[in-house]
């Protein structure tokens, strides 16, 4: 894996826990010798984990959609800035950019985002591991949601395990290294549960 894409707010939450776990995501990325992929911001949790990855020597691209670059949240000092015509350009590039994904705390930007890329692993569209940084329980919820989903028949419990999670960012890359995508088709068969 060279470069891993992490989804995550755009503020830095109330908990300086988040902080600190975005600075240590950062410095495990480059120390790790894995690129970061992010939405190229440069407030909040996307600036601290760019700005220690940066610290740390390793590289940082951002992408980010041309509304929000002339809002002037770019993050002018990375490794790359790409500046695309959209949010579907972004999610696109970003996608394309990265081997693996990773969700730290943030808001819905970072749930949908998060959401969307398992969901192509689901559908086969992409092998990459996708992950949820579990800091200080931020998931635990999102989680409780998704066994509801195995519970109620919605999720297959092997694509519910598709969902890698760990509260340590160095742990948590070890088992995106180690993944390997389910054989399971998605589609539930006539007749099937």
């Amino acid at each position: 894996m060279k470069r891993i894409c992490v989804f995550c707010g755009s503020s830095p939450g109330v908990r300086p826990e988040y902080a600190d776990a975005a600075r240590a995501m950062g410095r495990a990325l480059a120390g790790q010798g894995m690129g970061l992929v992010y939405g190229g911001g440069r407030v909040g949790l996307m600036g601290i984990v760019a700005d220690a990855v940066m610290q740390a020597g390793g590289e940082a691209v951002g992408v980010i959609p041309e509304a929000l670059m002339r809002r002037e949240v770019g993050h002018a000092a990375l490794t790359e800035l790409h500046v695309v015509g959209s949010m579907h350009e972004r999610k696109a590039l970003m996608a394309d950019l990265s081997d693996g994904f990773v969700a730290m705390p943030g808001g819905y930007g970072t749930f949908e985002e998060f959401c969307e890329v398992i969901t192509w692993s689901q559908l086969g569209i992409h092998p990459k591991p996708c992950a949820l940084l579990n800091v200080a329980g931020y998931y635990d919820a999102l989680l409780a949601m998704f066994d509801h989903g195995v519970a109620e028949g919605f999720i297959r419990p092997q694509h519910r395990a598709m969902v890698l999670t760990e509260a340590d960012p160095d742990r948590l890359l070890e088992r995106m290294r180690g993944f390997v995508p389910p054989d399971a088709e998605k589609w539930i068969q006539p007749g099937e549960r």
